[in-house]
């Protein structure tokens, strides 16, 4: 009946009657870890979760086109091919003369970026002899423009056949004095090129927003503005943001000082179950230890946005594959850790000697073997050796390169969280040696060569008490 009605009617059916009537909703985004990805085990990316519940919301299917560059969006809405664009698009008012924005769902701060050792620019007026570029189409350029009235002689150079990522490579690898990146891209990229650096913050709370084509009824951006304000409300926006951009921050060491206190007052409640699970699964307690301290900081009760639960943090999947019938249960998280560790040893290929074999084993249980597989192919094509932890850290990363993770099985992965997992881990381990030395000597040891040996300071040593 609905059908019939918008058929007779003498004006066009609006874009959210177009949706209803076809059943199909179709978004224009960005192939970027920031948007939208695809790997074997289907799409991902904070953009597509929202839309595809929007779509949900619809009772309509949602049909994906992705593009590489931000300069090929707006032709996308404006021709009538896509019905919005799900992109992390700035509003900006060059846009706006083009398109329509809905509610802003999160904000970003917009930063110069400049390599490390090639003098930190301080103001708009250290920038006016240095070469900025910036990717065409972007928001960045409006921003750079706005500056030239303050500052006429300000120059930059627009790219179209690059994306963000590019641009912060070239900084990097100091092809260009700057580039201009929104917080997500650079929080992203900072994990390839630890010699960037944030110069100056031009814009802060910058308002990200999904974009819909001007010149019909705004029907469809009212619906998508009613989702996303309750999607805030609920929390949805929350947890979608941790699961993408939460391991941006999840890494950084605790320090010694706090990890001693926890040893001290949180260790003793579960230390005999990791010995116990130590001595069953033939591992190092401490280095079971490791993990879950790497993993929960020892809270039982841990609990993640993305749904892991327990000391060990174990997803739903992975402790249905284990039989943990609660994952809450620290004496059931412990052994599954303990038991999904060794699952992961037993699959690194038998060419792998220790350490290396350890610390590939935790790089699987972090993101997954075949991703590490992926990881070690890469470190062949480079002429490297797969069976070397030190040549596999390095291609890890790569994995959340579009040049990279199109050619290897597994697709995109966050390669740069196992590098650091890695590294956490070792430290942890280290330090639980060093204050379990005195001790009598485990069961079990693992024959662990330390290339990275711990030295801790004075202050950071546990003090005796009397």
């Amino acid at each position: 009946m609905v059908a019939g009605l918008i058929g007779t009617c003498s004006s066009p059916p609006t874009i959210l009657e177009q949706v209803l009537e076809t059943g199909q909703l179709r978004v224009v985004t960005r192939d970027s870890p920031t948007s939208f990805t695809v790997s074997p085990n289907g799409p991902s990316g904070p953009e597509y979760d929202l839309v595809q519940s929007f779509a949900d919301e619809l009772g309509v299917a949602l049909v994906i086109e992705s593009v590489n560059s931000v300069s090929e969006i707006m032709p996308k809405l404006i021709s009538g091919d896509a019905h919005m664009a799900a992109a992390g698009l700035s509003i900006t008012k060059s846009r706006r003369e083009y398109l329509n924005f809905g509610h802003p769902y999160k904000t970003v701060n917009v930063h110069l970026i400049y390599r490390l050792g090639s003098g930190k620019p301080r103001s708009v007026d250290d920038i006016l002899e240095r070469s900025i570029e910036v990717v065409a189409g972007s928001s960045h350029v409006d921003l750079l423009e706005s500056l030239t009235t303050v500052y006429p002689e300000l120059s930059w150079t627009e790219n179209a056949d690059v994306e963000f990522a590019d641009l912060l490579s070239k900084v990097a690898m100091d092809e260009i004095d700057l580039t201009v990146a929104d917080s997500p891209d650079f929080n992203i990229q900072r994990h390839f090129y630890p010699d960037l650096r944030v110069a100056l913050d031009l814009e802060i709370g910058d308002p990200i927003a999904w974009a819909f084509p001007k010149g019909s009824a705004d029907s469809l951006l009212a619906r998508a503005d009613e989702f996303l304000i309750s999607a805030e409300r609920s929390g949805m926006l929350a947890r979608v943001h941790e699961r993408y951009f939460g391991h941006t921050r999840k890494f950084d060491y605790v320090g010694t000082r706090s990890f001693i206190r926890h040893y001290e007052s949180r260790l003793p409640r579960y230390r005999e179950m990791f010995e116990q699970a130590g001595r069953e699964s033939r591992v190092d307690w401490r280095l079971l230890a490791a993990i879950g301290y790497q993993e929960s900081h020892w809270r039982s009760q841990a609990v993640s946005p993305t749904g892991v639960r327990g000391i060990m943090m174990l997803t739903q999947d992975t402790a249905d594959y284990l039989s943990v019938e609660d994952r809450l249960d620290p004496k059931s998280s412990i052994f599954g850790g303990a038991r999904y560790f060794v699952r992961q040893t037993e699959r690194v290929a038998d060419t792998v000697d220790e350490p290396d074999r350890t610390w590939m084993a935790l790089a699987a249980y972090n993101v997954g073997f075949n991703h590490l597989k992926d990881a070690r192919a890469i470190v062949e094509w480079q002429g490297g050796n797969p069976d070397s932890w030190i040549d596999v850290r390095k291609a890890l990363p790569l994995l959340a390169k579009r040049e990279w993770y199109s050619r290897v099985p597994y697709g995109y992965a966050r390669g740069w969280e196992p590098v650091l997992y890695v590294s956490n881990i070792r430290r942890y381990y280290n330090i639980l040696k060093w204050l379990t030395s005195n001790e009598e000597p485990p069961e079990v040891e693992l024959p662990v060569e330390e290339a990275e040996p711990l030295i801790l300071t004075e202050s950071e040593k546990p003090q005796e008490t009397a």
